[in-house]
């Protein structure tokens, strides 16, 4: 399918590609769900992983924040365990609790175990994206997978954890099995990631939840080059990358060289702080997504802050520091999307 002819104008590619734009570009992480009534009630009754599963629901769920609020890219609702899942990992995602794997991975055979990914394991996504692509005309759609060290840490640990202790204690101690699940990972992230550009998504996101968790020297050994071979199989296929860490502000150097062409910035680092290290790069956030629950205009004059301080990289996405939180007012959003979109260039 020939992509959309509109699709050359979109800010968002403009701004990924550090090229000229009319206004700063705005999409949400989590702008899929989470927050929107019309989200909660489309899946009353359904498990997370069998919405993710269900093309009509993606295919849903995906457009309903842009509808709402026009944003300029559409994020494919999925989660990042569902490529385990559909190799066959007995994973769930618990509610309040987060993905629990009913088997940890320990052992070289236990890695040995998960099958590679393929485009028959994942048809929905195919089916799904396609879909997607068809609806949305003109606006981009940023497919992603999680990070081989957020992936690998929900393996290791059996679900989510506080001081990645277990991982960790791979990573140090058994460094064969630690490659082994990080390549593993990386090539079912790659191909994840393959499969919804060959669908027509038009960019990418690699997430990173724990990343934060390490030291620039144990990232840049043990986790930057299974990261970078998920980017640069990314690369080959002509799309943007954007590359978002949460906590990572010792790391942002790091995550940009791993072969990031926007690297995204959690609230937690200013982004005049974040330009610098990141290199002839553009750059991603970073309003901290609690001020969405301040007074409109306390919101909004951060988020000219944000929007000055991004002038600075070589392209600017403005978008919250993190995912979009449940509680958060679908209007306040509305407010901050039309204000983002508006401020002048």
């Amino acid at each position: 399918m020939a992509p959309h002819p509109d699709l050359a104008q979109s800010a968002f590619l403009q701004a990924v590609r550090g090229e000229p734009v009319s206004h700063t570009p705005v999409w949400f992480m989590r702008q899929a769900g989470r927050s929107l009534p019309e989200y909660l009630r489309l899946r009353e009754g359904v498990g997370m992983l069998e919405s993710c599963m269900r093309p009509d629901m993606v295919v849903e769920i995906t457009m309903q924040p842009v509808r709402r609020y026009g944003v300029d890219a559409a994020i494919f609702f999925s989660d990042i365990v569902l490529p385990l899942k559909a190799v066959g990992v007995d994973l769930d995602i618990k509610p309040g609790v987060g993905p629990v794997v009913a088997q940890p991975v320990r052992t070289l055979a236990d890695v040995e175990a998960i099958p590679d990914l393929t485009p028959d394991h994942v048809p929905f996504i195919t089916e799904a994206v396609r879909g997607l692509v068809g609806e949305l005309g003109g606006t981009p759609l940023i497919g992603f997978a999680g990070a081989p060290f957020t992936v690998a840490s929900y393996l290791v640990e059996g679900g989510p954890s506080k001081d990645h202790a277990r991982t960790k204690a791979m990573m140090f101690g058994a460094p064969d099995v630690w490659d082994a699940l990080m390549r593993k990972i990386a090539g079912i992230a790659a191909a994840y990631l393959e499969v919804q550009v060959a669908a027509g998504a038009s960019a990418v996101q690699l997430f990173d939840s724990w990343a934060g968790a390490l030291t620039p020297g144990d990232y840049r050994a043990s986790v930057m080059p299974h990261s970078a071979r998920v980017l640069a199989a990314a690369g080959e296929l002509g799309v943007p990358r954007i590359h978002f860490g949460v906590g990572t502000s010792n790391l942002l150097g790091l995550m940009g060289e791993a072969g990031a062409d926007v690297v995204g910035v959690d609230w937690r680092t200013p982004l005049a702080t974040a330009v610098p290290q990141v290199g002839d790069r553009a750059v991603q956030g970073n309003l901290d997504p609690t001020l969405v629950f301040a007074p409109t205009e306390v919101m909004t004059a951060r988020a000219a802050e944000v929007i000055e301080a991004g002038r600075a990289a070589r392209g600017h996405v403005f978008n919250l520091g993190h995912g979009v939180i449940p509680a958060t007012d679908p209007d306040q959003l509305a407010r901050l999307t039309e204000f983002v979109q508006t401020y002048p260039l």
